[in-house]
């Protein structure tokens, strides 16, 4: 006896194939196009490069540095982590949107959580091929292995993902309501950022007005986190528990946004007007 399946209960059900099939699609788009990789390998390269030349005169002239081989060259590579992964996330949405293919997707059986996922796994796709050869170069040219922090590299790495798929999912409502003009926030609204997530300086540094809003920044406890395993050799699970608690609410709080803004997109009619 056969049972037929409801095609539109199928439809409904979250499918893994379906997102499977998202990530197939951005990884033909890299595939057939070298400059995308390039550019994906290129600006981590060229940061670390940068700032471990920089470390390196500051070892020869500094006891406390000195005390903490590649803080620096750690601390960049953790708000490349942050940044790359929003605007990874921002970019795989952004080709949606400038093939003008988003209105189709939206119309086809793919859901938005389905689409979420996809944008998440494309964007972790994406930093690991540009976070890897970075970590590998610092390894010999400036004696700083990232890999070495072990089970405190796993917590950093996904805690400071979740804030930037945060960010990239707000992001994406907001182009989707107010159309490309918003896209300039892809690129700039990570930034930021930089100074209030204390990425080079500990918290104290901050002006005394300013402190308890970088403590309500998920990064701000992982660079405290990272600070206090290269220099202290302790692993600071307090801060850490911290960074996952504000990472969800960011998370729930950018899904709302996003379904809402999407809810607006649709009643606006801008997903077929995809323009400036």
């Amino acid at each position: 006896m056969s049972h037929a399946v409801d095609p539109g209960l199928a439809a409904a059900r979250f499918s893994f194939r379906r997102v499977g099939a998202m990530v197939l699609r951005h990884l033909y788009l890299l595939r057939s196009s070298w400059p995308r990789t390039v550019e994906i390998i290129y600006w981590p390269i060229m940061q670390v490069s940068t700032w471990g030349f920089l470390q390196l005169y500051v070892n020869q002239h500094s006891t406390f540095f000195a005390q903490a081989v590649g803080i620096l060259v750690g601390a960049l590579l953790m708000w490349d982590i942050l940044s790359r992964s929003q605007i990874g996330f921002s970019i795989t949405f952004l080709e949606e949107m400038w093939s003008r293919n988003m209105g189709n997707l939206l119309m086809s059986p793919l859901k938005p959580s389905e689409y979420i996922v996809s944008l998440m796994v494309m964007s972790s796709i994406r930093l690991f091929i540009g976070l890897i050869p970075a970590t590998l170069i610092a390894i010999p040219l400036f004696g700083f292995n990232i890999w070495s922090l072990g089970f405190g590299l796993g917590l950093f790495f996904a805690a400071l993902m979740l804030t930037g798929w945060a960010l990239g999912l707000v992001i994406a409502g907001l182009i989707l309501r107010h159309g490309l003009g918003a896209e300039g926030l892809a690129w700039s609204l990570i930034f930021l950022m930089l100074p209030l997530c204390c990425v080079y300086y500990p918290v104290a540094q901050l002006p005394a007005l300013v402190q308890p809003i970088a403590w309500m920044l998920a990064p701000t406890y992982v660079f405290e986190g990272l600070r206090a395993l290269l220099i202290e050799q302790r692993l600071r699970l307090d801060l850490m528990a911290w960074a996952f608690a504000l990472d969800l609410v960011y998370f729930s709080v950018a899904a709302l946004v996003f379904s809402r803004l999407l809810a607006a997109a649709r009643a606006s009619g801008s997903l077929v007007q995809l323009g400036e």
